[in-house]
């Protein structure tokens, strides 16, 4: 077989082939190597990179402090290759709220997982060292937890399981703590080891969340179901989108908490309990939007043994909405007592308020004066739904005349409307946003409350509490719940006796 030659070049010599059986030197075949290996690891940081940004990115999208509290249990378990896991909420500040999410773990399952003392358990030696600002890393006898030192590099401090912010700086305290083997780990609870036994999870990895800001918010514990660990890639991966994960949580849990302020405001600001009146039986159902809105509800005690009804709203959201809430219903209270038996008269009072003191918003009201004992009812409306009446004989909405909410008009006057409601039947009082939750158009919305009321049975409709709760879940088959939907509910049950 003939050797192949080389081409020629002009000027030059061509050189001597090498004998078939003669080997390559070994250092000619070093920068072959070195390049494919360099090919390699680069291959590997962007398909590491590559994940971490559709990670980071299906965090993002997270709505909610619970949603992004189980997105992270399972970003962090795809990444660890864990099966399941659980995440324990516990704030530094130990403002709360304090809460508990499971990977492929049933409530019954998190409860047995927390009889393990809690110095034995990862995510609690994770947490109580984050509160001591404790840097020993003994991990108190249990597993092997690790914390990096300032000095160290990036790649230096996640090979000891953490990752290190740019500038060198590390969190106070152990960041994880591992049990390779649980049930051969000598020094191991026997609560622990007995716990991981019946759940059946051979090891488990815990990795302390935390941020510069906030301190530590919990810590995320991964469990296999064989003896295993993560490898250093993993460890380092997950020390990564755990920097990312603490401050979007960070982020979500002050949102979370400024809603619940805004609705425990607006909760305070309505009646903390529906009074007793003779021959009469109430029952009310209130949920505010996410951001906190200006719908309220009232049921006030009048000389003579009367009765003053109102549900209403203010235009916005947020805690300006809720402070002119508290604002208009307490003046509204007022009036009631003053001329109550004049509905007109305590509307057009408060309409002339509202645009003396709040020019730039308007609202919408109905207040309707009741006297049990003559099954008499005076009712006024400015822009708000009519109210629907529920017997066993009848089923229909009051014709309360059309008038424009509160503020919109130079002068609002409108007729009032009297009802005579017979014994056993129901007066169910809502605001518009029961309505914009169904997401259809009033027409069909109210057509749909009409039905639900038409549907309920009669033990049903003989208890108003009963009766409330089967108009909403007929109504909202979805629940009231729905973040996305900025509406507040106010849904007032009346049964006269």
């Amino acid at each position: 077989m003939s050797t192949a030659r080389l081409p020629k070049v002009a000027g030059t010599k061509p050189p001597i082939p090498a004998a078939p059986h003669t080997a390559a030197p070994a250092a000619e075949c070093r920068p072959v190597d070195q390049l494919a290996a360099v090919q390699d690891r680069l291959a590997c940081w962007i398909s590491d990179l590559t994940t971490l940004h559709e990670l980071t990115e299906r965090l993002a999208r997270t709505t909610g402090l619970d949603e992004s509290l189980r997105e992270v249990l399972r970003a962090g378990a795809a990444l660890v290759g864990a099966r399941r896991g659980l995440l324990v909420l516990e704030p530094a500040d130990r403002l709360g709220p304090d809460t508990t999410v499971g990977l492929g773990l049933g409530h019954a399952d998190l409860g047995t997982i927390e009889t393990v003392p809690r110095g034995a358990a990862s995510y609690g030696i994770l947490i109580d060292d984050g509160d001591n600002g404790d840097d020993d890393s003994s991990g108190a006898g249990t597993g092997r937890s690790t914390d990096a030192a300032p000095d160290r590099t990036a790649q230096e401090s996640t090979a000891a399981g953490t990752a290190a912010d740019t500038d060198g700086h590390h969190p106070a305290g152990r960041n994880e703590v591992i049990h390779p083997d649980l049930p051969q780990e000598p020094g191991l609870d026997p609560r622990h080891r007995e716990v991981a036994a019946h759940l059946g999870f051979g090891a488990s990895y815990a990795l302390r969340l935390t941020t510069e800001s906030t301190g530590h918010l919990g810590a995320a514990v991964w469990l296999y179901d064989e003896p295993a660990e993560p490898v250093e890639r993993q460890r380092h991966l997950v020390g990564l989108y755990g920097r990312y994960a603490a401050e979007h949580l960070a982020r979500q849990l002050e949102l979370s908490r400024a809603r619940a302020t805004v609705a425990t405001l607006g909760e305070e600001l309505l009646p903390a309990r529906l009074p007793r009146v003779a021959g009469v039986r109430m029952a009310v159902r209130h949920h505010s939007g996410p951001r906190g809105g200006g719908d309220w509800y009232d049921a006030l005690p009048l000389p003579e043994g009367a009765l003053g009804l109102a549900v209403g709203g203010v235009t916005g959201s947020g805690p300006s909405a809720v402070a002119a809430m508290g604002r208009l219903r307490a003046s509204l209270r007022a009036y009631a007592v003053m001329e109550g038996e004049d509905p007109v008269a305590v509307l057009s009072d408060l309409e002339l308020l509202l645009r003396l003191t709040e020019p730039a918003r308007s609202a919408t009201a109905l207040f309707a004066y009741a006297e049990p004992e003559r099954h008499r009812l005076v009712l006024a409306g400015a822009g708000q739904c009519p109210p629907l009446i529920v017997g066993e004989h009848r089923i229909e909405y009051v014709e309360t005349s059309l008038s424009a909410p509160l503020g919109m008009l130079s002068c609002w006057e409108a007729p009032s409307v009297e009802v005579r409601p017979e014994p056993g039947e129901t007066l169910l009082l809502f605001t518009d946003g029961l309505l914009h939750r169904t997401g259809e158009p009033m027409d069909r919305a109210l057509v749909r409350l009409y039905a639900a009321a038409q549907s309920a049975p009669r033990a049903t409709r003989e208890d108003p509490d009963l009766l409330a709760d089967h108009v909403l879940r007929t109504v909202l088959p979805d629940g009231l719940a729905t973040i996305d939907s900025p509406e507040d509910v106010v849904l007032l049950a009346v049964r006269f006796d």
